[in-house]
């Protein structure tokens, strides 16, 4: 028992996602248009981002980079600040908003740790938060991004480029918003790091390498060409090149094969996450004063209601839900990107900052919670300003 209420606990969206469809049920009977609902090209897709990203995280690909960087910055806080910033926002463009944070803000607080306390306690909240709206920022330009990125472009019969178009402008205005609020920030609370401590992040990045797994050299680097090789099939796929069907068989294949273990990585609750939601949405569709209902109060307005609804429920599930009354997709595409900004619970891969800040510096957890939620609601409304002009221009 205690066991099922963690599990309700932490997957909060799934359990609500599953008791909509259920409850929609009563309405819709099951029957065999129930399997139409599911978008299984998405959910294919999704398990093989997973996987491979997975793969390349538990061989500590990523987390290598992020530490040659890193050495070629030196001790000066604010060009560590920035760096482990732009980490979260340019790899969350390829590896997800999620993978990336959960793979650089541990690697954040070990890195101001060894830094020295001055560094790490003026440093800490403000450097995850920014590293926190620079994965959910960075993901928006791609199609792999974000698992509501991966959905909206397979409905909206955009090619690849003009996916990254689309978003292109936002990606700018938000780089650019998050390197000088970066800088700003950094310079206010810059602290020239001790030079012991310098050396000593040295060898806690060789205790790290140490303490991956026990693979010899030739293991790692076939391991690495076989997820390398995944994920341009799975590039190819969402490019429409490759059958999903094909790229799902292939990598759960080769990853049973041969590196079963990342398997576990993959998150199943958000699959099934997914298909709850798809059953809901497709049961709602199917009662035409609901469909009319809300197909009135969104159409026109895609973008201020999926930031408004994603404040409430997430971008991911109101991605889902709006889809289905809209068919505006590009718009629906811009707002639910945008509306990971904002609340804790606009991006649930926000989510994964706080429960590592909540870990780690439990004293601290509502002071990020007050920072996190100021500056993204800023970020929020510049981005929103930034939207309103590129729409008065044409763009």
């Amino acid at each position: 028992m205690r066991n099922l209420l963690q599990l309700l606990k932490d997957e909060v969206v799934l359990a609500a996602a599953t008791v909509l469809a259920i409850l929609s049920a009563f309405l819709i009977h099951p029957d065999l248009e129930y399997v139409n609902y599911v978008d299984f090209r998405t959910l294919g897709l999704l398990f093989c981002l997973m996987a491979v990203m997975g793969g390349f995280q538990r061989l500590g690909f990523f987390r290598r980079v992020a530490q040659g960087l890193l050495r070629k910055v030196g001790a000066s806080s604010v060009r560590v600040a920035l760096v482990l910033v732009l980490l979260a926002f340019f790899f969350s463009m390829l590896i997800t908003n999620d993978v990336g944070l959960i793979t650089f803000v541990p690697f954040t607080f070990t890195v101001l740790e060894l830094l020295g306390e001055d560094v790490r306690r003026k440093m800490a909240i403000p450097v995850i938060t920014l590293e926190t709206l620079g994965a959910n920022l960075g993901s928006m330009l791609t199609p792999i991004g974000n698992p509501q990125n991966l959905y909206l472009y397979g409905k909206s019969g955009l090619s690849l480029g003009g996916f990254l178009l689309l978003m292109l402008p936002y990606t700018i205005m938000a780089g650019i918003l998050l390197v000088t609020w970066t800088m700003v920030m950094s310079m206010r609370r810059s602290v020239k790091a001790p030079e012991g401590p310098v050396r000593h992040m040295e060898e806690a990045f060789a205790q790290k390498e140490a303490d991956a797994p026990a693979l010899s050299p030739k293991k790692k680097a076939a391991l690495l060409a076989m997820y390398a090789a995944l994920f341009l099939l799975s590039l190819l796929t969402v490019a429409q090149v490759m059958p999903f069907y094909v790229t799902l068989a292939i990598t759960l294949v080769l990853v049973f094969l041969f590196d079963r273990k990342t398997l576990k990585k993959v998150d199943y609750f958000l699959l099934l996450t997914f298909v709850a939601f798809f059953i809901f949405i497709g049961n709602m569709g199917r009662i035409p004063a609901f469909s009319e209902f809300l197909a009135r109060i969104v159409e026109g307005r895609e973008v201020p209601v999926a930031i408004l609804a994603s404040q409430a429920i997430s971008n991911v599930p109101a991605a889902l839900l709006l889809s289905g009354f809209s068919s505006n997709v590009r718009a629906l595409i811009i707002g639910v990107n945008l509306g990971g900004m904002g609340t804790l619970i606009a991006s649930m891969a926000s989510l994964i900052s706080y429960k590592y800040v909540a870990r780690l510096v439990p004293d601290q957890k509502g002071k990020y919670f007050g920072y996190f939620t100021i500056t993204s609601l800023i970020f929020l409304a510049v981005m929103l300003l930034g939207h309103y002009g590129l729409s008065l221009l044409g763009i």
